[in-house]
């Protein structure tokens, strides 16, 4: 690069620090050009998430006979007619048992601690191929359905925003709260570092000790 080339990059990098000073000191946040603003139709269809509390769970309802048949055409597939699970698409019945040996399963009956969980996974992901394809009634049903699969609620029982987040799930005792050195309660706020003690410097070849 010339001595000419330099001195424009220098030029243009100093006018860009001192525009980008003159926005700070304005209190001004920056300004691409570019973009707009989302709308609220824009950020419902991102907003799906369910919590383990049931938040989010839109209105509607559905049983585990409902759900049978959307399940033997949507997923029986890849997941087998009674949830065994076919080549190596995952089984979705199962007990505590499977979590026992050397090649555990993490199936919905025996694994997952939360009913809205297996709810909110089906909405937002399934069928494979065709993910949010299906109406919250077609996911109550097929919700109900695997649970039904699973023993863990009636064929009968109907589930919707109230009675789901009341399943409980035969696993949900087994998770605990993770602790460690690294996990506090409460945030550290004063005399947070570990003071640090050098108690070796690496050599040289030459036999100098580095920074020399």
């Amino acid at each position: 690069m010339s001595s000419w080339d330099k001195l424009v990059v220098h030029g243009l990098l100093l006018a860009g620090a001192m525009a980008w000073t003159g926005v700070l000191a304005a209190g001004e946040s920056p300004r691409y050009g570019f973009g707009s603003a989302l709308s609220e139709t824009e950020i419902s269809s991102w907003d799906i998430d369910v919590g383990p509390d049931g938040a989010g769970l839109p209105p509607g309802s559905g049983t585990a006979a409902q759900g049978e048949a959307l399940y033997l055409a949507q997923c029986a597939a890849c997941h087998g007619e009674f949830g065994e699970g076919v080549g190596r698409y995952p089984a979705l019945l199962g007990t505590r048992a499977s979590l026992v040996g050397e090649r555990t399963r993490k199936t919905v009956g025996g694994y997952w601690p939360y009913a809205t969980t297996l709810w909110d996974y089906i909405n937002r992901a399934m069928p494979f191929g065709n993910a949010q394809s299906l109406s919250p009634d077609q996911v109550y049903a097929l919700t109900a359905y695997v649970l039904a699969l699973n023993e863990i609620v009636a064929e009968d029982a109907v589930l919707d925003a109230h009675t789901l987040p009341a399943v409980r799930m035969p696993n949900r005792d087994c998770f605990v709260v993770a602790k460690g050195p690294d996990i506090k309660a409460a945030a550290c706020m004063h005399d947070c570092a570990v003071p640090v003690k050098v108690v070796g410097r690496a050599a040289r070849l030459d036999g100098a000790t580095v920074g020399e």
